[in-house]
């Protein structure tokens, strides 16, 4: 079982950056592929990103292409997301998962195992 706790979200202008961390409990964390997904108020929790086991894989949603990166440390068990270019509506509770599925990281939410608290982001205009 893997315990995740997300940290790092904070008000921001529009135009900045922030970076989240997560931090996982466990020896096995080399053993899942990561994610990170938000909610925004009103709306279905969306993918964001990814990260394979080794970190030779990341997927992006189109929406967040180019201006957030994905990274993991598996000796720190750690998985983080900095986001730039910030964007009003990138306004959300952002949620760091785990995927034990054998192949590539997965892009819906039914593909993850284990789930952090989330971290609220905001983004002033």
């Amino acid at each position: 079982q893997v315990q995740l706790v997300e940290s790092g979200g904070g008000l921001v202008q529009a135009g900045g950056s922030l970076r989240l961390s997560c931090a996982a409990s466990g020896r096995t964390f080399s053993r899942y592929h990561m994610g990170w997904f938000r909610q925004a108020p009103g709306k279905e929790r969306e993918f964001v990103g990814a990260i394979s086991r080794s970190a030779s894989t990341t997927k992006y949603a189109d929406s967040v292409k180019g201006r957030f990166t994905i990274s993991r440390d598996n000796a720190k068990n750690t998985v983080s997301l900095q986001m730039s270019s910030l964007k009003p509506e990138d306004t959300a509770a952002y949620y760091c998962a785990a995927d034990s599925t054998p192949l590539v990281p997965g892009t819906r939410l039914d593909e993850y195992d284990y789930w952090g608290q989330g971290t609220q982001v905001t983004v002033s205009s």
